[in-house]
């Protein structure tokens, strides 16, 4: 394999990675439907749980474990800070090379959350193929 060969390897993953790590952070902090929780009103359904293991069945026991468990998971997810700029700016390192290689096109780019502005920053047009 030559030295050549190795580098648009090496490239590839590092543009992979980025564009990899860019889409997960725009999924974790995508907007969900409905009523947003606060973590002040997980606060209060954490202490309800409490108070109603007490005089829990067992199966009705199980089910509000694993409610607090998800609830803890749900208020540590809210309370760590993402900053996505730095995640941005790698994508937008990446993506271009990426896209060409992958023929990903715009529109596809938008359907998985990519900002158009951000499309535009890395160099990826409206056409048919990047």
């Amino acid at each position: 394999m030559s030295a050549d060969h190795k580098e648009a390897l090496a490239k590839g993953r590092e543009e992979g990675r980025a564009v990899r790590y860019y889409l997960e952070a725009l999924e974790a902090h995508r907007p969900r439907r409905g009523r947003k929780r606060t973590e002040e009103t997980i606060q209060r359904r954490l202490a309800a749980i409490e108070g109603e293991l007490a005089n829990a069945d067992p199966l009705t026991r199980l089910q509000l474990l694993q409610e607090r468990m998800n609830l803890q998971a749900e208020l540590e997810t809210k309370r760590a800070k993402v900053d996505l700029s730095a995640l941005e700016a790698d994508f937008v390192k990446a993506a271009k090379g990426y896209s060409d290689r992958k023929g990903i096109t715009y529109a596809a780019w938008r359907e998985a959350g990519v900002d158009a502005g951000v499309l535009k920053q890395a160099g990826i047009g409206r056409g048919v193929a990047s």
